[in-house]
């Protein structure tokens, strides 16, 4: 290969980066900031923890629908066309729900349009990042960029919020957009996705790894969602001012990112088995500690240590699962699967919660399945190659 031809190859591995970060770290954006929106939610339009729960159940399930429909358009159509269709669907969804938010009801089914375009978006980031040779740095990479977002959205909402109301939020999502939508040329479609002929029949042991690798995934996902998306709760009720809440969430986003940059350091330096207990050790230790420590001081290192354990262990666990599965199948749905976990996590604590279920009892609950996803993903078998 020429010199002209290696740089060139280089700078498309850069751009595809580039592009995954970015739209990795927009396209979740409603999560990123769970707790200042879920706030804003309850105070502008006076819903309770279901329909909050409800609200974020049907954005990231959009998610998991255009999931669906990836698996139909990969490998068949050409992603930066998919890329196109997709950044105008979440422009114009963010635009819609910022100029005609008027009711719940209207709020549900524009988010829902909107998701759809998102999720699509994120299929495109996960393929693209499926090829690398150190798949812990990449999706390394793709935390950092979401925790960036996530604490900056969380130090600026709360101003943005009491000037402009929630419409702010999504006009905002749209202009974002709109900048970086020159960046759908860093798509790429993985090599699994082409098509190879006639497959046979998933074997007994891939079958078993598909359950309890989806199950790892979406349990993991649901303990996340449930407990990100009601911190701020948690934060009133270890007496804290509301004003300063922001900033608490804003900082433990910053340990969110240390966590991402360290797995990304230590991706294929240290055995990754180790790392994985070390991860969801944290993980479940945090949630446990935020159902039962009651002062102010106790919340801050307990939410700390568990957005540094989220995102630390996250690299891991897809890296893990790819590694299992060499065809690439599995990763190429694990947007589905988030999607559907961080779809099910707020709508479950929020029905908890509605059900007279103590913020702790719900806690409890997420650290249990914390420890359901590790023991799938410890237990699931690799693939037949």
């Amino acid at each position: 290969m020429s010199t002209s031809s290696i740089a060139s190859v280089a700078a498309s591995s850069r751009l595809t980066v580039i592009a995954l970060v970015a739209f990795a770290a927009i396209t979740p954006m409603a999560l990123l900031v769970a707790p200042a929106l879920a706030a804003q939610l309850g105070a502008e339009l006076g819903v309770g923890p279901s329909q909050i729960g409800t609200y974020f159940f049907v954005e990231n399930g959009a998610f998991s629908a255009a999931s669906l429909l990836g698996l139909f358009w990969l490998g068949r159509v050409n992603v930066h066309v998919v890329g196109i269709i997709a950044l105008a669907v979440f422009v114009i969804g963010n635009l819609a729900t910022a100029l005609l938010l008027s009711d719940y009801a209207t709020l549900l089914l524009l988010r829902a349009f909107t998701g759809f375009g998102g999720g699509t978006l994120m299929v495109l980031s996960m393929v693209s990042a499926q090829d690398a040779d150190n798949p812990e740095r990449v999706f390394g990479y793709w935390v950092v960029g979401q925790l960036v977002a996530g604490a900056i959205g969380l130090a600026v909402l709360p101003h943005l919020f009491a000037g402009f109301g929630l419409k702010s939020f999504y006009f905002v999502l749209a202009i974002l957009t709109l900048l970086l939508a020159p960046l759908y040329k860093g798509f790429r479609a993985p090599a699994a996705s082409k098509p190879a002929g006639p497959r046979s029949a998933p074997s007994s042991r891939f079958v078993l790894l598909a359950i309890l690798a989806v199950t790892a995934i979406l349990a993991f996902y649901i303990a996340i969602g449930g407990v990100w998306t009601f911190a701020s709760m948690a934060a009133e009720q270890a007496d804290l001012q509301p004003a300063g809440i922001g900033n608490i969430l804003a900082t433990a986003t910053l340990f969110g990112i240390a966590g991402a940059l360290i797995a990304s350091f230590l991706g294929g330096r240290v055995a990754r088995r180790l790392m994985l207990l070390l991860g969801y050790a944290i993980l479940v230790l945090s949630v446990v500690a935020l159902a039962l420590l009651k002062d102010g001081l106790g919340y801050i290192a307990a939410i700390c240590a568990f957005k540094f354990a989220w995102t630390f262990v996250l690299p891991f666990i897809i890296a893990e699962v790819a590694s299992r599965d060499p065809s690439g199948r599995l990763v190429a749905s694990t947007t589905m699967i988030i999607g559907t976990g961080l779809s099910l996590g707020p709508l479950f604590a929020g029905t908890m919660l509605d059900a007279a279920w103590s913020l702790q009892s719900v806690f409890v609950a997420a650290a249990a399945c914390g420890l359901l996803s590790f023991a799938c993903l410890l237990l699931s078998p690799r693939a037949n190659p």
